[in-house]
């Protein structure tokens, strides 16, 4: 399937900047123990990527792979505009006006399109989230990033953020799937303009099978003639939800592109959303909830 030409689609943030709704992750398996040697071969994953049409590139600067993002993005000769480049701050938390210019110098850019804080599970008080998200606000304020969000926050670390913020979050990375529906947070950040951005879209089919959903994904699948991947992103955008996914594989990627192309039913977006709420499953950030919490 490699060779698709679609033509992405895009979300308007409460900013007004526009993101693309399918993002490439560096992240997880592409992510690195530490910096050094660039690494030719997540770099050239990358400018691939770059080419079948991923404009939306999603990093971090705990994946100890900026660097490989930067190489990629100024060899695949793409204009810089016409990319969006997500970065987001974790190991250097404590100093956010250092931390985004060193993600910048190894990205080579002069701005990202969206800086994140990666985690709030920093913060000891509400206080605390409250100095990062205005330190956050100084790095827009400069034009270091376009747009500034929040990465793995629940609706109480949204609410403590609101309180003081003068620029809302535009956007709330978090892991989201049919077997992490978040509860009411999607609803919540709907009705605060925040969009929802999920990583980790495709877990049902590669880390929790079997599952409740099984048999409705392999029947959608067949009936759009897709992928059970694609029907997980279709999930996501049928919801006004961004996805980022990942892959090394050419035609696994052209395949998750094909999820723009289509659209479910309403009933089929509820079956599916239904039959998950029927198993609970995290992938990430387990040390920091229960089993039985689903927030």
């Amino acid at each position: 399937m490699a060779g698709l030409d679609i033509d992405m689609p895009s979300m308007k943030l409460n900013d007004g900047t526009s993101i693309p709704m399918i993002g490439y992750g560096t992240g997880t398996a592409r992510a690195k123990k530490s910096d050094g040697i660039v690494d030719r071969k997540l770099v050239e994953a990358i400018k691939m990527a770059i080419k079948m049409g991923y404009h939306h590139l999603d990093g971090a600067e705990v994946y100890n792979n900026e660097a490989e993002l930067g190489v990629a993005i100024k060899e695949s000769n793409v204009a810089r505009e016409k990319l969006f480049v997500t970065t987001k701050v974790m190991s250097n938390i404590a100093d956010i006006p250092n931390a985004i210019d060193e993600s910048l110098k190894k990205l080579q850019l002069e701005y990202v399109d969206l800086y994140l804080i990666h985690s709030p599970f920093f913060a000891s008080s509400d206080a605390e989230l409250q100095t990062k998200w205005q330190e956050m606000e100084k790095v827009k304020k400069d034009g270091k990033a376009k747009s500034i969000g929040v990465s793995n926050f629940l609706q109480s670390h949204l609410e403590a953020v609101l309180r003081t913020a003068n620029v809302t979050p535009c956007i709330n990375q978090t892991e989201f799937h049919l077997y992490l529906q978040r509860g009411s947070l999607l609803p919540f950040m709907r009705s605060k303009g925040i969009a929802m951005q999920a990583y980790g879209p495709l877990t049902a089919i590669t880390k929790a099978k079997p599952g409740p959903s099984d048999e409705i994904l392999a029947s959608l699948a067949k009936k759009y003639f897709v992928s059970e991947g694609e029907i997980c992103l279709r999930w996501c955008l049928d919801q006004g939800v961004i996805a980022i996914t990942t892959s090394d594989k050419e035609e696994r990627l052209s395949d998750y592109l094909r999820a723009t192309t289509f659209s479910m039913t309403p009933k089929e977006v509820e079956d599916l959303s239904q039959a998950g709420q029927a198993k609970h499953f995290r992938a990430f950030f387990k040390n920091k909830f229960s089993e039985e919490d689903k927030s």
